[in-house]
């Protein structure tokens, strides 16, 4: 059964998710930034002088990195987490890093005793912290069992898409495809209103009650709205997250020699928000890529 819960990385989401599993699970938290350990200290959960100690006692520990060298080095760089894994102990991966490598990682974790559960997920820190993620899976049946009461405590939605690392990370890759390409086709939408002398308050209105709606555009139209605000949007998903997202999708079509002209042309607005300073504000800023200024 597991009791025992370590989380490496305690920012924006981990230290939510770690909050939201100290309800039911010991956790041990541990982060680089000293502040951030005695923050979740105040949240009930431990805290670890390093990443060797907190999962030392774990029956589960969950990882967010960035990309899958940063997992491969955080596991058997110098850091050498592996080695310190309990022997039977699962690692939860909950970023979105492609397909490349997983199936090394995961042949070398197994030689250390440990499996590797791949559960990418989306919804932010509020959701986070509420248990209201949507966590897509690819694991093996008996690493699941091992998983899946954490996996319970922080999922409201949670789709078991495969028996083997690897299947939650080409998920996730399909669905940021659509989110990618849904936000930045918003972004146009709701420029070509302003553009044609429309209010755009009125028209996200009106798009939202139709046929033409999707969840990006309920979600991101609000903030699409604020973006040319001083302040712009409260960032809630950073933009140059979909630069790497849009990366992933591109690098997996041409693995499987599929065009995908529409992702790519999303991908190339990103990239030009990020090269335009863009980068770390919310994604819905896309939209003054495609008109710098407020038109009306």
């Amino acid at each position: 059964m597991t009791t025992n819960v370590a989380v490496i990385g305690l920012g924006a989401m981990g230290l939510p998710m770690a909050t939201r599993l100290a309800e039911k699970f010991t956790v041990t938290g541990f982060d680089i930034a000293a502040e951030r350990v005695a923050l979740a200290a105040e949240q009930g959960v431990q805290g670890a002088a390093s990443a060797a100690e907190a999962v030392a006692e774990a029956n589960a520990v969950l990882v967010a990195v960035r990309t899958g060298a940063q997992l491969h080095d955080l596991l058997f760089g110098d850091a050498g987490l592996a080695t310190h894994l309990a022997d039977g102990s699962v690692v939860i991966l909950t970023s979105t890093v492609g397909t490349d490598g997983i199936d090394e990682i995961a042949g070398r974790l197994a030689e250390h005793g440990a499996q590797l559960v791949d559960a990418p997920l989306s919804g932010g820190p509020v959701r986070a912290g509420a248990g209201d993620l949507l966590i897509v899976v690819g694991a093996t049946p008996a690493a699941l069992e091992v998983a899946r009461p954490v996996l319970d405590q922080l999922a409201s939605t949670l789709s078991i898409v495969g028996e083997k690392p690897g299947d939650g990370q080409a998920l996730k890759t399909v669905n940021q495809l659509l989110c990618g390409v849904h936000i930045a086709a918003a972004a146009e939408a709701l420029a070509l209103a302003d553009a044609l002398g429309l209010d755009r308050e009125k028209t996200l209105e009106a798009l939202t009650a139709g046929a033409a709606n999707s969840f990006m555009l309920g979600n991101r139209g609000p903030r699409t709205l604020q973006a040319y605000d001083e302040d712009g949007a409260e960032v809630l998903s950073r933009l140059d997250i979909f630069v790497k997202d849009l990366g992933i999708v591109g690098t997996a079509a041409r693995a499987a020699h599929l065009s995908t002209p529409v992702a790519n042309a999303a991908e190339q607005l990103f990239l030009l928000g990020e090269a335009q300073g863009l980068g770390e504000l919310d994604d819905s800023a896309v939209i003054r890529v495609v008109a710098p200024h407020r038109l009306s």
